[in-house]
């Protein structure tokens, strides 16, 4: 009997270590899906008297608008990002090497900022406008017609210059990996390069394609900034209103578990297209692939097709900033400036090492324990980045909340103290909602690095008396420190531009670069804002940059 113990207790102390890496992996799963799940919750809360008010007056035109902006985002990213991909990857034109990387540089600029620099530029008074009368000698606003951009196609347009990147990205990544006997084989059938861009490298991009597809519509989604600017009622703008304005939080969450169900679809979508689409390459794709040499007028129509987009979503607006920026430096590099880069400084680095570290411990727990709760946790705790920002924000503020008020409660009535708001409303509740969004973005970047690293190492230093935390720090993250710095890079520039969750879950006095510059342009300041925006555009050009080095060593092997 006493063997039998000891044996158990022996066998306990053997999977101690298992134990450790499911109740921790298991429990950072559990806190990400705090916010959906009480998000998820909310529509059986009884509060049909609001509810039936949101659906008489407003529900039907967040629906459309919503519908409306993902339809028209969809058509322009799909058209720009796989054009633009096919071109700078098949075509031989001139410049082509220097487009397949400035086209992604639109993915610095926020949409919001876009939104605020040519709604000022296309203004009455603004520098557009002036030139046009001064050329043509009109006097008076009815001398002549000139289109508004505050409206939802403006708004399309906004999100597109700087929501195609997702897709040219993809795209640009599935036309490099696809096999050099394939197109070479429609090129024996006769295909120009029209129709074997259409019937080859299209169908086999598909599954990629959709993927930007779905980020870029996600993204749509996510916007508050430009559609709360341009006046177009969707559900990030209604879930503020009703939060903050009603003061309805329930009805709020409601509308954030609607809109919860248009990322659902989104996402049931995009593995749907995955799931029956089998294409195989025959060849390596390290062979250099069979470029289109194109004429003169098909080289400058290439040419123009890649210039447009990226001087409408990068070049003008960061020129334009710059310039208000330096003409007013007096007003816009003030004492305040510097006291919001401090403020979005501490945000950023806090949350990305915070994600870094959890991104981390959940990517390896799944490497030396692939276990099947081990990667239902990393899944769920990976679903954030799906989830936009306003819907994160409800789902938390609600829950800290109820635990304020039971503290609180609590030692009143045992101490007679109150304890008042101690995480809603704080630095640490914002960290919270940031890591709740951005953590996918730290582990899928990390798990790819660790994917690179041979199981052989793993088996190598366990023969030698490492464990698995000893393994990891002296084999592998010497060699994911790449990973690891891309990481906390894209979660750096992801929190400085976040703008609906900080809107919602700021501390009381406590703004960034991203709420000024909303907040300014709000007031029709566009010159105090342009500072600030111009910032978080050249914070954003930084793993952009990176991003596209990658890209241009891609081929550069060959």
């Amino acid at each position: 009997m006493q063997k039998s113990s000891e044996n158990y207790i022996s066998l306990w102390l053997t999977q101690l270590p298992n134990y450790f890496w499911y109740v921790s992996v298991g429990a950072i799963a559990l806190l990400i899906s705090v916010p959906i799940l009480t998000v998820v919750t909310s529509i059986f809360a009884d509060h049909k008297e609001i509810w039936q008010h949101l659906q008489e007056t407003v529900l039907k035109d967040y629906i459309v608008n919503s519908l409306v902006l993902m339809l028209g985002v969809a058509m322009g990213v799909l058209i720009i990002g796989v054009g633009c991909a096919w071109l700078v990857t098949m075509c031989e034109f001139w410049g082509a090497s220097l487009w397949e990387w400035l086209l992604l540089m639109p993915l610095a600029a926020p949409a919001y900022i876009l939104a605020y620099s040519y709604t000022n530029m296309l203004e009455y008074f603004g520098p557009v406008q002036i030139w046009l009368r001064n050329i043509f000698g009109w006097e008076t606003i009815d001398d002549y017609w000139f289109p508004s951009i505050r409206n939802i196609w403006g708004a399309i347009a906004m999100l597109v210059l700087v929501l195609y990147p997702y897709v040219y990205l993809l795209a640009r990544v599935a036309f490099l990996e696809q096999s050099v006997c394939t197109l070479e084989a429609s090129r024996s059938l006769g295909y120009n390069p029209w129709k074997s861009f259409l019937k080859v490298a299209l169908p086999l991009a598909r599954p990629s394609i959709i993927a930007g597809l779905a980020l870029a519509l996600m993204e749509t989604l996510n916007d508050f900034g430009t559609v709360q600017y341009f006046g177009v009622s969707t559900f990030t703008t209604g879930i503020y209103r009703t939060w903050l304005g009603m003061g309805e939080r329930v009805a709020a969450a409601q509308l954030a578990s609607f809109l919860m169900g248009f990322i659902v679809i989104l996402l049931a979508m995009e593995k749907l297209s995955r799931s029956h689409a089998r294409y195989y390459q025959t060849s390596s794709n390290q062979q250099k692939l069979p470029r289109f040499h194109l004429n003169l007028w098909r080289s400058i129509l290439a040419f123009f097709a890649c210039l447009i987009p990226v001087i409408l979503g990068f070049f003008i607006p960061l020129i334009y900033l710059l310039n208000l920026t330096i003409r007013n430096r007096e007003e816009t590099l003030n004492e305040s400036f510097w006291e919001l880069a401090k403020n979005s400084l501490i945000l950023a680095i806090i949350s990305g090492i915070i994600a870094i570290i959890v991104g981390l411990f959940m990517a390896y727990g799944k490497r030396i324990i692939p276990h099947k709760i081990i990667k239902t946790s990393v899944s769920i705790a990976s679903l954030g980045y799906a989830i936009p920002g306003s819907v994160i924000a409800v789902g938390i503020l609600i829950p800290l909340g109820r635990f304020d008020n039971a503290v609180d409660g609590w030692m009143n009535s045992n101490f007679n103290i109150s304890t008042g708001l101690l995480l809603s409303g704080t630095i640490t509740g914002l960290i919270y909602a940031y890591l709740v969004r951005f953590l996918a973005v730290s582990f899928n970047t990390i798990e790819s690095s660790l994917t690179k690293i041979k199981p052989n190492l793993d088996d190598a230093s366990r023969s030698l008396g490492y464990g698995a935390i000893a393994t990891l720090i002296k084999v592998h993250l010497p060699l994911i420190r790449g990973g690891i710095l891309t990481a906390l890079m894209l979660v750096f520039v992801d929190v400085m531009k976040e703008l609906p969750a900080t809107l919602v879950m700021r501390p009381f006095n406590f703004d960034t670069l991203a709420i000024r510059v909303y907040q300014y342009a709000s007031d029709e300041r566009l010159i105090e804002a342009s500072a600030p925006a111009l910032a978080i555009i050249l914070v954003g050009i930084l793993p952009v940059i990176a991003l596209s080095y990658r890209i241009a060593q891609s081929r550069h092997k060959n």
